[in-house]
């Protein structure tokens, strides 16, 4: 569980150096409006979103089990953390990823992270889908800046209501979004080694700033961001809270444990590497203690962000340790000007990022498979979109481990009536 910067500090060169900074800096340009956009779908204030990228990112480079992990707010919350706010207040929220950490501590110490592979594929691609249908669907008030009084968390219900708010769409706010796309798009395909989320982001933010475009930025609906990070300070401890609020952090602590060792193991394809699963644990449950303690939300290793340190050159933690510091300075330094970031044009990213989230390249071979598989991804992501995540989780995990114990061999038993 000896956390991989220590194995790759000694013989650490001024070259190593100058690839992890140059791709750190990368990685912070992607995951500053990430995080910004991740944090308002989910119903926090922006600035939850940075103070999350800081201090988890930091501490999972720290002391995590991946050379190339990045870790920070990521999509597959936006739903369980949106609800937790909804129901239990932003406080409510700090208490479960706080209570989450300590559970993903107590996993890394049972060295429960080779538990992963007995979780169903199906099941997993299947609630990493419907997730996505429900990013995507929660954007589309802002990217046509629609005007709602209030959007149900309810998928249907958000629908119809936002189907109803068609006639209010906003043609500015509209092209701004899927210019915002657009660009995103065109820049992965010409320069993917180059930061163009927020190059894009940017661009189309400039125009409405200098057009004096009727769009919503960042400072105009939640104000000035702040310049520095919080003091620490223990979240609000009840036996009623921590009993109401458990069934909150299991899921959260599920999907931070799921998700930064799927990240881990794709980092491992692509660098030819060898993560350690109970020190990534162990880090994630650090970083969401961490992040609770700030003020910020739960936090796990993003493919996308490490995929991205890997393509910009990153070769040890150290390149998470300076896309955190990047964050920071520029919270320091330039919050204003991030204020000025417009709504549409995170709505359009977060689009584009549940669409790669749900892997649509990979949609035909899972409609191949056999008839078991689809069905179970089939009914997780129904039951993650109509009915509750941790409700799909729950009976795709307990389906899919059923069917493969049916699929096992297993010989008849031997046990006979008994003599009465």
């Amino acid at each position: 569980m000896k956390p991989k910067i220590l194995t790759t500090l000694p013989g650490y060169t001024r070259e190593l150096l100058v690839k992890d900074a140059i791709a750190g800096v990368t990685v912070a340009m992607v995951a500053l409006p990430l995080s910004l956009a991740i944090a308002i779908a989910s119903g926090a204030d922006p600035s939850k979103g940075l103070i999350t990228a800081i201090v988890a990112g930091f501490l999972v480079s720290l002391l995590g089990g991946s050379r190339v992990q990045i870790g920070g707010p990521t999509g597959a919350f936006i739903v369980v953390v949106f609800g937790v706010v909804v129901a239990h207040g932003y406080d409510g929220l700090v208490l479960a990823t706080f209570m989450a950490g300590l559970i993903l501590l107590v996993a890394g110490y049972f060295r429960a992270g080779n538990l992963i592979r007995l979780i169903p594929e199906p099941v997993i691609n299947g609630f990493t889908i419907g997730i996505a249908v429900i990013i995507a669907t929660s954007q589309l008030n802002d990217l046509f800046g629609l005007t709602v009084d209030a959007v149900p968390a309810e998928f249907l219900a958000k629908i119809e209501v936002l189907w109803h708010a068609r006639p209010t769409l906003s043609v500015a706010s509209a092209l701004i979004g899927l210019a915002t796309m657009v660009l995103i798009v065109l820049f992965r395909q010409a320069a993917p080694k180059l930061p163009g989320l927020i190059v894009a982001v940017a661009c189309t933010s400039a125009i409405v700033a200098l057009a004096d475009l009727p769009v919503d930025t960042i400072q105009s609906r939640f104000g000035d961001l702040p310049n520095s990070l919080p003091w620490p300070q223990m979240p609000e401890l009840s036996f009623d809270r921590v009993v109401v609020l458990l069934p909150s952090a299991l899921i959260i602590a599920f999907l931070a444990g799921v998700e930064s060792l799927l990240s881990a193991m794709v980092a491992d394809r692509m660098i030819e590497g060898k993560h350690r699963p109970n020190a990534e644990l162990l880090a994630q449950g650090a970083a969401n203690i961490g992040s609770s303690l700030f003020g910020g939300m739960p936090a796990t290793g993003a493919i996308a962000r490490t995929a991205t340190n890997i393509r910009a050159g990153g070769k040890t933690p150290v390149a998470g340790l300076i896309h955190a510091l990047t964050i920071l300075i520029i919270m320091l330094l330039a919050s204003r000007l991030v204020g000025y970031m417009a709504m549409p044009a995170l709505a359009g990213l977060l689009i584009l990022t549940a669409w790669n989230m749900s892997e649509p390249q990979k949609w035909k071979s899972y409609a191949v498979e056999r008839k078991s598989d689809v069905f179970l991804l089939m009914l997780t992501l129904i039951l993650t979109v109509l009915a509750d995540l941790t409700v799909a989780i729950g009976v795709g995990v307990a389906l899919g481990l059923a069917l493969r114990m049916l699929r096992r061999d297993v010989p008849p038993s031997e046990w006979s009536d008994p003599e009465r």
